[in-house]
Order: structure tokens, then sequence, then C-alpha cells
């Protein structure tokens, strides 16, 4: 299949139209909509995820709520609207940027008689804006490959968690094409396997060879000699480096440092946080244990038992050899309150 034969979202005609994540890759299956309430369901489900495709569906979502709006009651239809898809999930920072973003424009707006247009035009220029950073993420990307290399991914960075064609995947695609990666193994991402529902689907469509792999398998590997170089996403970076990405990437950083293999994060600089300064300050996401008694309506576990269901941990940036941004690499040490 050609990669052009899918999309994570698009707006047309007044509605999002949207790739519903959670049935890949048995089922293709699209949904339009033009209630910002059903975009922030979708959010919260899964139906769309990945940092900077969650700020992105959110823009749209917000501009969506002025489309019929009570003029008497406009501030607080948007307000509502506001704090409704800002609570939709809580670590990734691209959401609340997109959002602040919009929130400006409204406050400064000097009428709000074309407010939907104009909130609506903000976000297809941050969704443009994403496109682009994608692109250069990856051409940057390039640089971090000194060979042809076999390549270990965790959870989903292509087109379905961005507005273009992704961040860490995107690096990894562009690469593949430039023959300078030879095989990739994506973790199936634990416990509901983006890896091996959603990048293999992506990495199937490009053609690309790879493998999926428990989480757990990832040791082996390395102990192997079998990986070159880890590349992953981000969901929000603190100003001193220490990146906040799916559960299960702190593993990965430190095995590539026990095994002295290069971690790399691939993001926009959206995901930088300037305004905190360490890990210890990124709100972790906890998910419904159901999650984890259940897998596609199939009770697994009995849900008299406790979890644990971070969906995100936090790599100390000293773990981090580079963020691939779409300015320039950065490296270790990072300060990103100078950026």
């Amino acid at each position: 299949m050609n990669s052009k034969e899918y999309f994570s979202l698009k707006f047309e005609n007044d509605e999002l139209i949207f790739l519903d994540q959670t049935k890949l890759p048995i089922e293709e299956i699209y949904h339009s909509t033009s209630d910002y309430e059903r975009v922030a369901e979708a959010i919260e489900k899964l139906e769309i995820r990945g940092a900077p495709l969650i700020g992105i569906a959110a823009a749209y979502a917000l501009a969506l709520s002025m489309k019929n709006a009570n003029k008497e009651s406009i501030n607080d239809t948007f307000n509502s609207a506001f704090e409704r898809l800002k609570n939709t999930r809580p670590t990734a920072v691209n959401l609340f940027f997109a959002l602040n973003e919009l929130k400006n424009v409204f406050q400064n707006s000097n009428t709000l008689n074309d407010i939907y247009n104009l909130l609506l035009n903000k976000a297809k220029d941050i969704h443009i804006d994403d496109i682009k950073k994608c692109e250069l993420i990856a051409e940057k990307g390039l640089k971090i490959f000194n060979k042809k290399s076999i390549v270990l991914t965790h959870c989903n960075t292509g087109k379905l968690a961005t507005g273009g064609e992704g961040t860490a995947f995107n690096v990894i695609k562009q690469a593949y094409k430039k023959d300078l990666v030879e095989f990739v193994y994506a973790d199936e991402t634990r416990p509901l396997l983006q890896g091996s529902r959603l990048t293999s689907f992506e990495l199937e469509k490009e053609g690309i060879p790879f493998a999926v792999q428990t989480d757990s398998s990832a040791a082996s590997l390395f102990s192997t000699g079998k990986i070159d170089l880890v590349v992953v996403g981000a969901d929000r970076i603190a100003s001193n480096g220490d990146t906040a990405n799916k559960i299960g990437t702190y593993n990965l950083a430190v095995l590539c440092s026990f095994h002295n293999v290069p971690f790399y994060i691939a993001a926009p600089t959206t995901t930088i946080d300037k305004n905190i300064k360490t890990g210890n300050e990124i709100e972790i996401e906890y998910r419904n244990s159901e999650e984890l008694f259940n897998f596609k309506g199939h009770k697994i576990i009995p849900s008299k038992f406790n979890t644990y269901t971070p969906a995100f941990d936090v790599t100390p940036s000293k773990l981090i050899k580079g963020i691939i941004t779409e300015e320039k690499i950065y490296e270790y040490p990072y300060n990103f309150n100078n950026v």
C-alpha cells in the first residue's frame, strides 16, 4: 500500500475527519464531526493520539466550538470548550500550546463576529507548521546515522501521531530512503500496543523491513549487539532536557547507556516546556485500570487486582545523546531556556 492512502486527520467542509486509531491495524475507520465534545472524547479514548496530533485536533475542536456559538454567551462557551479540551490529557505539552495559541486569538480579536474563521485559520496554521516541522526534523535527523543501521523505536511517532509525516518515525523513514536503515525493531508498547498496532501499520505501508517484539525483549536485542541506535518521540521536554515519553522509554535509555548505544529523542520545539526546569515537574497521566484488565473487550485478569498504570515515564537528560528538533540536534547538557 502507498503511504498516501491514509491520513491521521484533516479538516473539510467544517468538519474534522479523523482515523480511529483504536481500530488499527485491522480496520481503517474514519469519523467526521463538527462537535468539539466528540473530539475531546476521541483524544481521551486514544482514537486521536500522539502529542503533536492531539494539539492539532484540539485546536480544530476549539475553533468548532465557536461555529454556532450564541453571541450573548460566547465567552462562556469558549471558556467551557477550552477547559474541556485542556483536561483531556495532562502530559503532552503540545495540547496546551495549541489551545493557548487559539486563546490568544480569541482574547485579542477586535470583533467576535467572525471569531470562528479567525480561530479556524489559526488551527490550520498550527497544522501546516507541524507538517513543516516534521520534514525539518527528518532532515536534521539524518545526521545521526554514520552507517547503515538497525534501529529500535518505541510507541508510535509517524503520520498517526503528528500533522505531517512524523518525528522519530520520519527520521527512520527518510534514512531508509537514503539507504541508512537496514531494519527496524518496534516495541509492542504495552498496554495499548501502539507499536505492534500502529508503528507496524506505518512501517508496512512504507515498505520498511521490521519486526515487532515484546517490550521485555529489548534487553535481549541489546545483549546480542543487534541495535545500532534508538530513536523515539516525546510528549514533553523540560528545560534541562528531561523527557517524558510513552511508558517503557526510560527502560530503553538505561539499556542504551549500559550497552553504549546512542539514544535519541525526535520532537518539535513545541514539545519543549520552558516553564518547567526538570522532569520532576511533569505531570504523568495514569490510565484507567480497565486497559490492563481487558483486551479487545475480553477480560484477561480479574478486576480485583491492584494495578500501576502510568502512561508515560521520564528519561533523565544525561541518558539522551541528542534531541532532534526542526532547528538542530541539541546535545547534552541541555539548557532550553536559552533557545
